[in-house]
């Protein structure tokens, strides 16, 4: 049963994980495509809305992490079982892969596919980046039960900060906050050069927010 259970798990985080890749850099690729039809705004609210959407789909069921930065931080936070942690990194990268393959397929003319580069230089951008992740992993912490995003308050306030630091931080460092996120449109792409930028800097900053949450007695569950 355990087994069945994990596995739902694991095709929860893929589907969550592939809509938020293809909606997020799907509109940045509509954006350039179009002229700017859909605006920094735009793409910045469809980021947020697309990740409050799937927490309320899918959080009951996997969690909704739909990001490995995340994922490993709760399982520091000894709030997810680390074994599992290598399903659900795995399943987070195939949904985004998948995602950025099919924008592929559909945009054949796009050269980044909605990659995240740094508009200057690449500590500025991993600076950046680190920040928002804390920012990001202290309202998830915050609001989460266990290592579970649910709840009536969880989707609203999770995707009101991934929309908000994507709104003011995009132009600059692309707001990844997720390696998933950024790996796949890479790939897909052949844009290689930056991504380490985008997996050590949420990493890194998703981590480090949980001792502070700990030291800020936020309180903790178990999942």
């Amino acid at each position: 049963m355990g087994s069945k259970s994990h596995f739902r798990n694991y095709v929860a985080e893929m589907i969550g994980t592939f809509a938020l890749v293809f909606c997020g850099t799907g509109s940045i690729i509509i954006d350039q495509q179009s002229g700017g039809a859909v605006t920094h705004v735009g793409i910045a609210i469809t980021f947020g809305l697309i990740i409050m959407s799937m927490i309320y789909s899918l959080g009951n069921i996997s969690g909704a992490h739909f990001n490995p930065a995340v994922s490993i931080a709760f399982a520091i936070s000894g709030r997810f079982p680390a074994v599992r942690l290598p399903g659900y990194v795995i399943s987070q990268l195939t949904g985004a892969i998948l995602a950025s393959f099919t924008l592929k397929f559909l945009f054949v003319s796009s050269q980044f596919l909605g990659a995240t580069i740094p508009a200057g230089s690449d500590t500025q951008s991993f600076v950046l980046e680190l920040i928002l992740t804390f920012f990001l992993m202290l309202v998830i912490i915050s609001v989460a039960q266990g290592s579970k995003e649910q709840g009536m308050f969880a989707g609203l306030a999770i995707g009101a900060i991934i929309g908000l630091e994507a709104m003011f931080a995009g132009p600059i460092s692309g707001a990844s906050m997720n390696p998933a996120r950024s790996i796949a449109p890479a790939i897909a792409s052949g844009h290689l050069q930056h991504l380490w930028v985008y997996i050590v800097a949420p990493i890194a900053g998703a981590a480090l927010a949980v001792p502070v949450c700990n030291y800020l007695t936020i309180k903790t569950k178990t999942i």
